[in-house]
């Protein structure tokens, strides 16, 4: 046993840490662009190299990804939209392997995700009382977040398949579809008191379709209602756009939650009593 002034914490149990950002408006946007990014990117490698050889990548990408954000113990932008983006990769994958490989129709792989979204809840709620991202500070809480963000792509590229390829909407009108069915939440905790949680991940599941419908209206050829820019030249595009939003975040730290701000008033509060 290691005891001592040489004997340091876990940086996998760092009390009190938060690991995941502040819902901000710049959340949303980047969240929009890993969703198309991990669209873009995905078509792109598979139709690049073999598929099961791109399938393997991604997976080996996603784990690297997450090992990096659980090594960190608290929220760091970098690591953490990395994560992100490698779920966005990982994801279509999962998704797009129940079709291409398996011969599963966009509906049934929908309702499949679909549960396994509904399961992780319900796993997550039933452990820890609470599925408030404010909330997300042990390692336990975080591995119910991530296997909720996996879910959540994999079952939005599903929905968004489904809607452009099943219901015959095409790209850019299931991209409207989707632009209103996220507007359901910002009305729903603005006018009608819902959930703030219930609002978060209603509208984070939807920017997964939202995003899908969007990178492949934009790279898909002109013949499938795409404007034929390219999946790579979209991806790449999208990459560079992440990465510009996310120095800002590491620089600024704009998005950092405040892990005890109710005692930081507190604090305040007393200071200015006693001046």
């Amino acid at each position: 046993m290691s005891t001592g002034r040489h004997a340091r914490p876990s940086p996998l149990t760092t009390p009190g840490a938060l690991r995941v950002p502040q819902i901000t408006a710049i959340f949303w946007l980047i969240k929009l662009l890993s969703t198309a990014m991990g669209e873009s990117t995905s078509d792109y490698l598979v139709h690049a190299m073999p598929p099961v050889a791109a399938v393997l990548l991604g997976f080996v990408a996603f784990l690297a990804a997450l090992g990096v954000q659980f090594r960190q113990g608290r929220y760091v932008a970098w690591s953490y939209w990395l994560a992100v983006a490698m779920v966005g990769v990982f994801g279509t994958m999962a998704a797009d392997v129940l079709h291409v490989g398996f011969g599963v129709p966009y509906t049934v792989s929908t309702v499949f995700y679909a549960v396994v979204l509904v399961a992780v809840f319900v796993a997550w709620k039933r452990t820890e009382g609470t599925l408030s991202i404010h909330s997300i500070d042990t390692p336990r809480r975080e591995a119910f977040y991530w296997a909720t963000v996996v879910a959540t792509f994999a079952m939005g590229t599903a929905l968004g398949d489904f809607s452009a390829y099943t219901l015959h909407l095409g790209y850019f009108p299931s991209a409207v579809v989707f632009l209103a069915v996220i507007a359901i939440p910002a009305v729903g905790f603005r006018w009608l008191r819902w959930s703030a949680v219930l609002s978060f991940w209603f509208a984070y599941v939807v920017t997964r379709p939202l995003g899908a419908s969007l990178a492949d209206g934009l790279g898909k050829p002109k013949s499938t209602s795409g404007l034929g820019l390219g999946n790579g030249a979209v991806a790449g595009v999208l990459c560079l756009l992440i990465v510009i939003a996310v120095g800002y975040l590491a620089v600024t730290g704009a998005d950092v939650q405040d892990p005890q701000p109710q005692a930081h008033l507190q604090a305040e509060r007393v200071r200015s009593r006693r001046g």
